[in-house]
């Protein structure tokens, strides 16, 4: 089943993949590569959904979202071209970092370049494509985000931004009426997540484990609340032993006991969830399943040929997950490594970094998937005693356990 209700003659992936003439994401020369990351590809392609005002992207760092972002508003300038936004989460972030790419994609689309107001007319943050503005702005400025009206409003790192813009409200609030007065408006939204406390449900139609959705005032995370309010698509890979389709997370990443992380690098691999299966997965597997992935939301299904059945929840969000496992950047090892050393740290922050941004998971502080244990080991660390060693005027040591 298809997410989208219609399809443009050429979508923005088909104008990417023909226009843009270098790659940053795969640091090769040559057209652009959308297959590269192919979970973003519906995302992106979903900007001419006629069926949802809202577009919702979670996932790890680094993993091809402003790519995607890149392509959603240059498909729109060159092809059907309306006023954009875009806000990102500072000041230094729009200047140094996303203002070079997008000249970059200006300079180097030929049907774009002849298009562009220069001299004067160019500032920073805004640029001109045929007379349609393009401004880009950051959170923390009332000013920059509500100066101008917009049908695409895009904004990047949602969770790494100020929770209050000037006492005008949240910045997603605020920037979504820069586009009221466009009928068939679009906010598109991409970050990795924050802190909250999520497991998993078996969905009883597909027999897939899907985020289980929580009280909002439960999370600390701006983004997993407007992705739990959507669709709740996950990525999906089929498995290369069994078939049956899975949803890669933390949870079926798999590395020897007491491995170091340098050990960890050359040994982690995946575990097939199917009970008949348990099958090892490899990193050489990655490209393939990747190749081979599909979005399923809770109440959908998809057969071992990868068609997907049924239909999403009812939702004016089409919101999408995807695990950092995914990633053709970073190997399985890489990330069991990763984690291992932020435990080994006893630094929380580590350990919540690797999360959030490695796997693209909530993290949450003593409870889930957070290392109780390691919490109670670095406080062993600042008491100042060895192993053995008490306090003066100790009589007895109690332990207890929770066991919920």
């Amino acid at each position: 089943m298809t997410l989208l209700a219609r399809r443009p003659r050429t979508t923005p992936t088909q104008w990417a993949r023909s226009n843009r003439i270098y790659a940053p994401t795969t640091g090769r020369p040559g057209p652009r590569r959308p297959e590269f990351t192919p979970y973003v590809v519906p995302f992106v392609d979903a900007l001419e959904s006629v069926s949802y005002g809202v577009l919702c992207l979670v996932c790890g760092s680094q993993m091809g979202k402003t790519d995607a972002e890149l392509d959603m508003i240059g498909w729109r300038l060159d092809v059907r071209p309306r006023p954009q936004l875009f806000v990102g989460p500072s000041r230094a972030f729009i200047e140094d970092q996303f203002e070079p790419r997008v000249m970059e994609m200006l300079d180097q689309v030929p049907s774009l370049a002849g298009k562009v107001a220069r001299g004067k007319r160019m500032k920073k943050t805004r640029k001109l494509v045929a007379g349609v503005p393009l401004r880009m702005g950051w959170a923390g400025s009332p000013t920059q985000l509500s100066s101008d009206q917009a049908g695409d409003v895009f904004v990047d790192e949602l969770d790494r931004m100020v929770t209050d813009v000037g006492d005008e409200g949240d910045p997603l609030t605020v920037v979504k009426a820069r586009g009221f007065t466009y009928k068939d408006r679009k906010v598109i939204v991409t970050s990795t997540p924050k802190k909250g406390s999520v497991d998993v449900d078996t969905d009883p139609t597909s027999g897939l484990q899907f985020w289980r959705k929580v009280d909002p005032t439960d999370l600390e995370s701006p983004i997993w609340k407007l992705w739990q309010s959507g669709t709740r698509h996950h990525w999906a890979w089929p498995c290369p032993h069994c078939g049956t389709y899975f949803i890669p997370r933390f949870s079926t990443l798999r590395w020897p006991e007491k491995a170091r992380a340098d050990e960890a690098v050359r040994s982690a691999y995946l575990l097939c969830p199917a009970e008949d299966c348990g099958g090892v997965i490899l990193e050489e597997h990655k490209p393939d399943m990747n190749a081979r992935g599909v979005y399923v939301a809770p109440g959908q299904s998809v057969t071992e040929e990868g068609e997907v059945i049924g239909d999403p929840p009812p939702a004016r969000t089409l919101s999408f997950w995807v695990s950092g496992l995914a990633s053709p950047f970073v190997s399985f090892g890489e990330r069991a490594a990763d984690w291992i050393e932020a435990v080994q740290s006893g630094d929380q922050e580590k350990v919540q970094g690797v999360i959030n941004t490695g796997f693209g998971e909530l993290y949450a502080p003593g409870g889930g998937d957070a290392p109780e244990w390691a919490e109670v080991s670095a406080k062993r660390r600042e008491s100042g005693y060895q192993r053995g060693e008490l306090p003066d005027g100790v009589l007895r040591l109690t332990l207890t356990a929770d066991v919920q």
